[in-house]
């Protein structure tokens, strides 16, 4: 009797959630091998994938910070990487309602996490021009990213402009 009213309800919560969203875009993640979308959109809200950045400098040594630069340098490159990204789907910065940050400890900071440097590119994009289109922000500090030496990466999610 339970294992039925169970059966029922999650073919209930199925056909509910199956029916909720009208529309479910997936970006291939272009140049990448990995299994993963570069975004998804469902029904006016993309959720873009986190966006890693750049080294600075391909001639030093791999995985050095000379390679990949600090907090800011990082930071900085990441938000260019988001914002091109937006702009490819059809959104843009002030479309941003949610911002996940996961930072590692920087080299310039002895190791512990660099807010200022990361605010120091953050409010290039949203500082006084950015008309009041602030999102909700969680920044965490993490223990590593995917490659040595890299500091910051960035997930964020976007719902379009009425």
């Amino acid at each position: 009797m339970y294992l039925t009213r169970f059966a029922c309800l999650a073919i209930l919560v199925f056909m509910a959630s199956a029916t909720c969203a009208d529309e479910v875009i997936r970006f291939a993640n272009e140049g990448s091998s990995l299994p993963i979308s570069t975004a998804v959109e469902v029904d006016g809200l993309l959720f873009h994938s986190g966006v890693i950045p750049s080294p600075t400098n391909r001639d030093a040594a791999s995985g050095t910070f000379e390679y990949w630069g600090g907090t800011e340098v990082q930071a900085q490159s990441v938000l260019t990487k988001v914002e091109s990204s937006l702009q490819n789907l059809g959104y843009e910065m002030g479309d941003v309602v949610k911002m996940t940050v996961f930072l590692v400890g920087d080299p310039e900071t002895s190791g512990r996490l660099n807010f200022q440097g990361f605010m120091a590119a953050y409010n290039r994009f949203f500082g006084e021009s950015s008309d009041g289109k602030l999102p909700a922000r969680s920044l965490v500090e993490v223990a590593g990213l995917v490659a040595p030496g890299m500091l910051v990466e960035i997930e964020v999610i976007a719902a379009k402009s009425n």
